[in-house]
C-alpha cells in the first residue's frame, strides 16, 4: 500500500490523482489532503471518503469552516503556509504529490523533498522560481522528482534505459492554444471566455490561461532545463495540435523517441504514483487510425511573446525566473478578474524582467522575497494602466 499526500487536492490534477486511489483501493491510501481552501464543502466530502490523517488549508477561515463541518474524530486540522508545509514534512506518507497551482507550492514541496519523500511534481512553478535549489537538494536527500505535467513525463518515459549523454534536444508540444489561428491583431481584444475554451485539455483556469499565451510551454522549458539537467538551447518547443504526441527525445545519432497517448492526464500520474512500474490505466486507447494525420509546426514567438520572455528569463538566470513567474501569475489574475487585456499580461512581464535588479537567490527563503516583492511591483503597474479592482 503506498500512501500519498497530495498538495492542491481540489484542482483538476489533486481530483484525478484521486479518482485513481478510489480506482486502485488495494494500492493507495491518502495520508494527507492539502489545498487553498475555496471550496470547503468539497474538502469535507473527500474526507469522508479518504479517511486522510491531516488536512491542511492555506485559508486558516477555511479550517474553522472545515472544522464545523466534520464531525469528530476528524483529521488533524492545519493552516496557512506552515500548515501546508507541516503535512508535506510530517504525514506518514510515501510520495507527495505537489500539485498546488504556483508559488504556493514552493515552500511545501521543498519540505517534501527535505523529508527525503518522492515527489510527483505537477507544480513546473517550484522548478522555474528554485530549480538548482530544488534539484540539489534531491540529490542531497536521494529524492526522485517524477514528473507529473504530460510532456515532461513523455520525456521522462523517452529517457528509459538511454545514456543521458546521448540526448541531442528534448522537444516540447505544445497544442497551440485556443489562439494558435487567430491573427495577432485581434489578441487584444479577446476575451476571459475565449482564453478559458481550451481546444484539447481541461484545466483549472490558470493554467488553461498560460497555454493561452504559451506561457505554460516558456515555464515548461525552464522546468525541463532542470529537471532533465540539459542546456536551454537544447530544449525546443513545436506546435502539435492534434496533442496525441506528448514530447519527443532526439539523441546524437538522429533516432527520435515520441512518447504518445490520448489526452488524459491520469496516464501520467499513474506512472508517477507506481514508477517504475505501470498499471492498467483506466483510459481510453489511442486509436492512430481515428486521429489520421499528425502535424507539427513551429511556434509564433512574436505573437506569444511569453514564450520568448520565459527563455530571456532562464539565459539571465539569477532571480528572473522568480520575476517571470510572479508577474506571470499576478497578471494572469488580473486579466482573470477583467482588470487587463490579454495581450497587457506579457507587457507586465517584460516590465518586471526589465525592472528587476534582484540578485541570484541563494535559498528558499530568497525565493519567496523576490517573489513578494515582484508582485507588489506589478499590481502597482495594473493600477498605474488603471486596472484597479473590478467594480
Amino acid at each position: 500500500m503506498k500512501r500519498i499526500t497530495l498538495l492542491g487536492a481540489t484542482g483538476s490534477i489533486g481530483l484525478r490523482t484521486l479518482e485513481l486511489v478510489s480506482s486502485f483501493p488495494e494500492e493507495f491510501a491518502v495520508a494527507g489532503l492539502a489545498a487553498r481552501g475555496s471550496n470547503v464543502e468539497l474538502i469535507a466530502d473527500l474526507c469522508r471518503k479518504y479517511s486522510p490523517r491531516a488536512v491542511a488549508l492555506l485559508d486558516p477561515a477555511a479550517v474553522d469552516r472545515l472544522a464545523a463541518t466534520l464531525p469528530a474524530p476528524r483529521p488533524e486540522l492545519l493552516a496557512g503556509p506552515a500548515g501546508l508545509v507541516a503535512v508535506a514534512r510530517d504525514a506518514d506518507a510515501d510520495i507527495v504529490v505537489s500539485a498546488l497551482v504556483g508559488a504556493a507550492g514552493l515552500l511545501p514541496t521543498m519540505a517534501a523533498i527535505r523529508a527525503g519523500r518522492a515527489v510527483a511534481l505537477a507544480n513546473k512553478e517550484t522548478l522555474v522560481m528554485a530549480g538548482s535549489l530544488m534539484t540539489a537538494a534531491a540529490r542531497a536527500r536521494g529524492v526522485t522528482l517524477l514528473p507529473v505535467d504530460s510532456e515532461h513525463s513523455a520525456v521522462f518515459q523517452c529517457l528509459q534505459g538511454h545514456n543521458r549523454g546521448d540526448v541531442h534536444r528534448i522537444l516540447l508540444t505544445a497544442s497551440g492554444g485556443p489562439f494558435r489561428e487567430t491573427p495577432a491583431a485581434r489578441l487584444a481584444h479577446v476575451t476571459v471566455e475565449d482564453a478559458l475554451r481550451h481546444p484539447t485539455w481541461k484545466m483549472g483556469a490558470k493554467i488553461t490561461i498560460d497555454s493561452a499565451t504559451l506561457m505554460n510551454k516558456g515555464l515548461e522549458i525552464i522546468e525541463a532545463r532542470w529537471l532533465f539537467d540539459v542546456a536551454s538551447d537544447r530544449v525546443q518547443v513545436v506546435v502539435h495540435p492534434q496533442s496525441i504526441v506528448h514530447s519527443m527525445v532526439e539523441y546524437i545519432d538522429g533516432s527520435v523517441i515520441a512518447q504518445l497517448g490520448v489526452a488524459d492526464m491520469g496516464v501520467p500520474i499513474l506512472y508517477a504514483l507506481t514508477y517504475p512500474e505501470r498499471r492498467p490505466a483506466p483510459a481510453a486507447r489511442l486509436d492512430l487510425a481515428r486521429v489520421g494525420r499528425l502535424t507539427f509546426f513551429e511556434p509564433d514567438a512574436d505573437k506569444f511573446p511569453c514564450l520568448r520572455l520565459a527563455r530571456v528569463a532562464l539565459e539571465r538566470g539569477g532571480a528572473a525566473p522568480v520575476v517571470l513567474n510572479a508577474a506571470n501569475e499576478v497578471a494572469v489574475a488580473a486579466f482573470l478578474d477583467r482588470r487587463i487585456g490579454f495581450t497587457a499580461i506579457a507587457e507586465l512581464i517584460e516590465g518586471a524582467l526589465d525592472g528587476s535588479r534582484a540578485g541570484d537567490p541563494a535559498s528558499i527563503e530568497a525565493c519567496v522575497a523576490v517573489d513578494v516583492e515582484t508582485r507588489r511591483a506589478v499590481a502597482r503597474a495594473i493600477e498605474t494602466r488603471g486596472g484597479g479592482r473590478p467594480s
